[in-house]
Formats: structure tokens, C-alpha cells, sequence
């Protein structure tokens, strides 16, 4: 090979590791439907409403979505202000690490990491149950719930390379599919005055039944179900003037979200009457299929072809979301590569300016996780989901808390923003608000994921071992470079 050639052939392959994602690519809509998509709302309400209502604080649970909303966007001020002044793929690693310092930042890299690929594991496990059962009803063939795994792993990282355009589009579509349906079905309960009952405003939003039973559960559910917001920060090199593209998303997901989950699962509770949701709930948890809770009251409503269709949508929601985290996970890696904490090779981007070098390490991280359960046979929907679940939900608990310290330590020390709500007194309640929701999921961890209390011990200590072996890693690199200077 003579000396041109090589020269050529070493231009080509910089060319794509430029380290630059693909600018002015999303507006404020798209960002939504990748939040949104991740939020997966069609899982969200059928798999955590019912247990907030038959577990929690019963006919209450529309006031929990309502406290778990204003303390997330407590949270998004602080959040916000700091998007204002650093815009990077890594958001969470780069926010803690501007604020607490470069190790602690590298940890709660490693968390958001954790906690991304965990939970679209655990949405790969509830996807492969729910793509067998309907293979099996429409079809009569019964095929093991990996294989449908093993297939989607593959389409979702061809989708991921295609681009960020080509996966907003596409998850667009879904979102508005399941959002549509529930949506209406809210809408229209809410016109007919309610179920049975009447629409039940009281039972479900007063302080006394915001308090009943055990509200703790419920919230810990409720901040469950907004998992992922904070996706906004994350394609903000990505985004159209992202300094105002990013603020609008992030306040307009939170109120989105808010709203939708409040408001839906105010209308369920409404369906059944106030006196019989609960029951209704802890016959549909009891029966193996919660999700009957919310598909019996839509199908009653609209006819029996809502029910022939709720089982896909909620195949096509989880989808949505397995795409929308495997999205932000490799621009995670891709952003750790590019700051030289991990391989700077997952800085590659393709001709559509994807990612698509940490996309592939990203499907293979998701590979390793779901397999074993696979190999062992176990149940992908009590262990895989449940377990991966509950970790993910801990580990941005702690991101989120992290960050908003993060950021009043940062304006503190720096007084780019001198603004006492944005930069203090709103971080502050966040944190505090976030302190309390953490020790409620330590709380009631063993309910959150199914489990035994041994189970859910090491896996609550899974994220803080994350984190401490980041600042560990964070501080040898640091020591190595010290070293070569």
C-alpha cells in the first residue's frame, strides 16, 4: 500500500469519529416523542396504576402522579438552568461533574449507564412475554419470549444507525398511537360525568384520600412511570437552538407527562367508581395480567376490537421505548468516549452522523443483561422486568439528586446565573423532594420489584457499587494521566 493510500484511507476513517453528533436535527416535537417514547405511557399506566391503586393509597393514586409531577419539575428548573450553560450528550455525568467534581461525575456516569441499559432490559423482558402471548392467541405458535428479544435487538440497532431523524419518526407514530387511544378514552369518561360513581374528584384528589392507605407506595410508582424525561439534555448537540429548544422540551414533557398520568388514571379510578377500583385492581394483580385493570374499563367503553388492539399498542409502546433508551445510551458512550473515560473508537459516527460504534456496544451490553435470564429460564416479566425495573428507578433517583446539588453548588461557585428560584430555592426543594422519594423506594423496594428482601438488598446495593467503582476508575485515569505528564 503506498504512501497516498494510506494517507486517503486514514482521512476516511477520522472523518466519522469527528466527535460531533449531527447538529439541528430536532425541534421541540421531536425531543418530545423521544421523551415520551421512553415513558413508554401505554406500559406506564397499565403496569404501574393498577398497583399504585390495589398497593398504595387506592382511589388517591391520581394525586400521587400530581406530588411526584411538581417535584420532578421542581427538579427541571435547576435542571434547566444548568442545560443553559452546558450543552453535552453526557447530560447527567457533565451536569454532576461541572458542580461536584470530575470523579463524582465519572460515577453517576457509570449510574446513568446502569440505569438506561437496565431498563430497556426490563422492557425487553415485559416485550418478550407480551410478543409471545399474542404470537400464541393469533397465531397458535409458541415461540420462547428470547427469540422475539434476540430479533428486535437487531432492528433497534439498524434503526439506531439510520439516524435521529429516521427514529423520531417512527416513534412519533407509536406515541401518538397509544397516547391517542388513552387519551380519548379519558376524554370521553370525562364528558359522560365519570362511571357509576360520578367522576369522583374527592376520592381521588383531596388530602385525605391523597393519604390514605400506603401513599408512599403510589409515589414511588408515580416517579416510576417518569423515568426518563431528563432525555431532553441529552440530544441537546442534536437539537435546533438548543439553549431554547431544550427548556421548551423539558418543561413541556414534565407538564405533558404530569398531566397524562394524572388525569388517565384519574378517569380509570372514575370508570370502576370509587368504591370499587381498588377491588377491581387487586383482582387484576392477583389474576397474573394487571394490565386487565385498564384494558377491561377501554374495551367496556369502545367495543371489543379496543381489546383485539390494546395488546399491540402495548407491544408497540415498549418498543418505543426500548428504542427511545437505546438512543440515549449510546450517546452516554458516546459522550464517555469522546472525554476519554472510556474508548475513544465509540466517538465513531456514521454518514448520518448516528453513533453507530457505542450503539453496537450498547445492543451488546443489552445482550448480556437479558441472556442469562434466558438461559436459566426465568420468567422475563417477574424477574427480568421487575428486577431492572426497580434498579433503573434507583439509580436516576440518585442521579436526580446528585444534579441538583450538582447545581446549586455550580452557580454558588460560579454566579453565571444569579437567579435565587432557578439556581437555589428550586434545586432545593427538588433535592429535598427527591431525598424523600429515594427513601421511599429503599422503603418499599421488595413490593417495587416482586421480590424476596434478599433479592432486593443486593440489588439496591448494585447502584451504589456503580458509582463508587466511577470514582474510583474517574481517579486512576486521573493518576495515570498525572503520571504520562
Amino acid at each position: 500500500m503506498d504512501s497516498q493510500t494510506v494517507v486517503r484511507t486514514a482521512t476516511a476513517q477520522d472523518a466519522p469519529t469527528a466527535g460531533k453528533l449531527k447538529p439541528n436535527s430536532l425541534g421541540v416535537l421531536g425531543i418530545l416523542f423521544f421523551v415520551l417514547s421512553a415513558q413508554a405511557p401505554l406500559t406506564g399506566i397499565a403496569g404501574a396504576v393498577p398497583i399504585a391503586v390495589a398497593l398504595g393509597n387506592g382511589t388517591g393514586a391520581p394525586a400521587a402522579y400530581a406530588a411526584a409531577g411538581v417535584v420532578i419539575l421542581l427538579f427541571s428548573v435547576g435542571f434547566v438552568a444548568m442545560g443553559r450553560h452546558v450543552v453535552d450528550a453526557g447530560a447527567f455525568y457533565t451536569y454532576i461533574g461541572k458542580g461536584l467534581g470530575r470523579p463524582t461525575g465519572s460515577g453517576s456516569a457509570g449510574v446513568a449507564l446502569f440505569a438506561y441499559c437496565a431498563v430497556q432490559a426490563a422492557m425487553y423482558g415485559l416485550y418478550g412475554a407480551t410478543m409471545n402471548g399474542l404470537i400464541e392467541h393469533y397465531a397458535g405458535v409458541s415461540v420462547p419470549w428470547w427469540i422475539w428479544v434476540l430479533g428486535t435487538m437487531v432492528v433497534v440497532q439498524i434503526l439506531g444507525a439510520a439516524g435521529i431523524e429516521m427514529g423520531a419518526k417512527l416513534l412519533a407514530v407509536f406515541v401518538l398511537a397509544e397516547f391517542s387511544i388513552l387519551l380519548v378514552f379519558a376524554l370521553v369518561t370525562l364528558f359522560k360525568g365519570g362511571g357509576p360513581e360520578g367522576l369522583g374528584f374527592t376520592d381521588s384528589f383531596s388530602p385525605k384520600a391523597a393519604l390514605q392507605g400506603a401513599p408512599g407506595v403510589a409515589l414511588m410508582f408515580a416517579v416510576a412511570s417518569m423515568f426518563g424525561f431528563e432525555a431532553t439534555a441529552i440530544y441537546g448537540e442534536e437539537a435546533r437552538e438548543p439553549r431554547r429548544t431544550v427548556p421548551r422540551a423539558t418543561y413541556l414533557s414534565v407538564a405533558v407527562i404530569t398531566g397524562f398520568f394524572a388525569f388517565t388514571s384519574w378517569m380509570l379510578v372514575s370508570a370502576y367508581g370509587a368504591s370499587k377500583a381498588p377491588e377491581a385492581a387487586g383482582k387484576a394483580l392477583a389474576s397474573g395480567d394487571s394490565t386487565t385493570f385498564v384494558f377491561v374499563p377501554i374495551t367496556a367503553q369502545f367495543g371489543a376490537w379496543v381489546g383485539d388492539v390494546l395488546p399491540f399498542l402495548l407491544a408497540t409502546s415498549l418498543f418505543a421505548g426500548i428504542l427511545a433508551f437505546h438512543n440515549s445510551a449510546n450517546r452516554y458512550l458516546f459522550s464517555l468516549g469522546r472525554d476519554g473515560l472510556l474508548p475513544h473508537g465509540l466517538t465513531a459516527i456514521n454518514r448520518r452522523h448516528s453513533p453507530w460504534v457505542a450503539g453496537g456496544v450498547q445492543t451488546a451490553i443489552a445482550l448480556v443483561l437479558v441472556m442469562p435470564f434466558a438461559l436459566l429460564g426465568k420468567d422475563p416479566v417477574l424477574t427480568l422486568f421487575s428486577w431492572f425495573s426497580g434498579v433503573a428507578v434507583l439509580g436516576c433517583m440518585l442521579l436526580y439528586f446528585l444534579t441538583s446539588v450538582s447545581v446549586i453548588v455550580f452557580f454558588r461557585r460560579g454566579r453565571q446565573d444569579t437567579r435565587p428560584w432557578n439556581t437555589l430555592i428550586a434545586p432545593v426543594l427538588g433535592a429535598l423532594g427527591i431525598g424523600g422519594a429515594i427513601w421511599l423506594i429503599i422503603e418499599n423496594f421488595t413490593t417495587l420489584i416482586g421480590g424476596d428482601p434478599t433479592t432486593a438488598l443486593w440489588l439496591e446495593l448494585t447502584v451504589p457499587a456503580v458509582l463508587v467503582l466511577g470514582v474510583v476508575a474517574a481517579r486512576l485515569t486521573r493518576g495515570r494521566a498525572a503520571l504520562r505528564g
